[in-house]
């Protein structure tokens, strides 16, 4: 308990509250006097001793349950099975053949009242960034990404369909019922489960943050994992890696081969030497790029979309033409707000007038804006350049208007932060778009971000 107690203070203190050595031996002290077996004294004496004003309140009573709460307060799952007969069980097992093993997996946890063991969540928390995570605002958001990866939604459908046929079938529209109400109650369960195993593990990491992390680390922290604070760490460093980046492509170029053979140059500059061709010269055919950049600046992807913005306009000099749209629900035109501006200011700016919902991203709907209003942006020297998950809200993804758009562009280069093996669940539409690109290219992190512009600038 003791250990837990350091870990719980040490969270507190990543959170804001300011937590003193003196403070601290004062909690212990507490805790030997009153004891651990009443959860409300013990609750108490550590508020008591920990928070100095009302304004750390809500931060310690975020975490106190994240830490001190026991495996028994675990909401409970019931077994929708138990009580069928033989005659229904064979209805049970005959419909959940009709679907995919994933799928009946999933549905038999939910059947059975079976919660999540714990590799399970921690296969989920490493596969979406959970490990990383160590900012209790992202709790609610973490929980729905693990619900996505566990395709939740597409198990809903499935259960949903499993009791229209089980109705098809005969089974009693009591036992339905029943059944119903039990997938119901567990569903919500695993969700409770999954939230609470995302809080716990965002305050372990809170407990385990070290105060003085540099820059170089936060390069490797994944978008989804960046606090507010690193945020702004990062936005002071974008200039500085600009600059880095600006010296690996120009060095890069000095070094590379130029173009193709110039014959009439060679000839003129031999014509001292008998125009034995001693000096070979070569067309310098580099041109610079023209970028069309669309960035989708949903909850999910405001910060990728928000740091790849401010090294384009920091890297201008490098492109003759950069036209920056941004999405949600609806695309904009936002080139001109960095006209005379800091790209700082004018993201923010942005990102203010375009403020985030739930379940609102509609890319389809922003592509035909951009067809119809903006397709004069794209031509033959034209790199096209997505920003984005790929996550539609189940709204048309309008492929043929993004055939159209690749098609006119040089190249179409896709920056998605999520892994591969999450394309494709729920209301991901990226296995459609990806065999459109040129290039599809996981950016999860400010480091793989900065590779893929240093990648994409070079190869003009």
């Amino acid at each position: 308990m003791e250990d837990r107690i350091v870990r719980f203070i040490a969270a507190l203190r990543a959170g804001g509250v300011r937590v003193s050595l003196a403070e601290s031996a004062d909690a212990f002290r507490a805790v030997d006097n009153l004891g651990i077996q009443e959860r409300e004294a013990f609750r108490l004496s550590l508020r008591a001793t920990l928070v100095k004003d009302a304004n750390s309140l809500p931060i310690f009573e975020e975490l106190f349950p994240l830490f001190f709460d026991t495996a028994d307060q675990q909401p409970a799952m019931q077994d929708a099975t138990e009580e069928m007969s033989e005659e229904e069980a064979q209805m049970l097992a005959q419909a959940m053949r009709m679907f995919s093993e994933h799928l009946r997996q999933m549905m038999e946890k939910l059947l059975r009242g079976e919660q999540l063991s714990q590799e399970e969540l921690n296969q989920l928390g490493q596969m979406t960034g959970l490990n990383r995570t160590d900012d209790l605002r992202h709790k609610e958001w973490m929980a729905r990404r693990m619900m996505r990866a566990l395709r939740f939604e597409e198990v809903r459908d499935a259960l949903r369909e499993m009791m229209e046929l089980l109705a098809q079938m005969g089974m009693s529209k009591e036992r339905l019922e029943q059944m119903r109400q039990l997938i119901r109650a567990n569903q919500q369960a695993m969700q409770d489960q999954v939230g609470q195993f995302a809080g716990q593990r965002i305050a372990e990491n809170m407990s385990e943050q070290r105060p003085d992390e540099g820059v170089e680390d936060l390069m490797d922290r994944p978008f989804g994992a960046l606090s507010d604070r690193d945020m702004d760490r990062l936005r002071r460093e974008v200039n500085k890696l600009a600059n880095r980046l600006r010296s690996r492509i120009a060095l890069r170029q000095k070094r590379a081969k130029t173009g193709q053979l110039d014959a009439k140059g060679t000839i003129r500059a031999n014509l001292k030497h008998g125009s034995v061709p001693m000096e070979i010269k070569h067309r310098d055919h580099r041109l610079k790029p023209k970028l069309v950049v669309i960035c989708d600046i949903s909850t999910s992807m405001r910060h990728c979309s928000e740091l790849m913005l401010s090294l384009v306009y920091a890297l201008q000099d490098l492109v003759t033409k950069t036209h920056a749209f941004a999405f949600i629900d609806h695309l904009e035109y936002i080139s001109p707000d960095f006209v005379g501006r800091q790209a700082k200011d004018a993201i923010n700016e942005v990102l203010i007038r375009m403020p985030p919902g739930h379940y609102s991203t509609d890319l389809g709907y922003s592509l035909e804006n951009f067809a119809r209003d903006f397709m004069d942006t794209i031509d033959a020297r034209t790199t096209f350049i997505m920003v984005g998950d790929g996550r539609n809200n189940y709204n048309d993804p309008r492929l043929k208007l993004f055939q159209t758009m690749a098609r006119r562009s040089r190249r179409t280069i896709w920056l998605n932060p999520e892994p591969p093996m999450l394309w494709g669940s729920g209301d991901s539409d990226m296995p459609k778009y990806a065999p459109i690109c040129d290039n599809v290219v996981v950016a999860a992190t400010l480091g793989e971000l900065t590779e893929a512009i240093d990648s994409l600038l070079s190869m003009h």
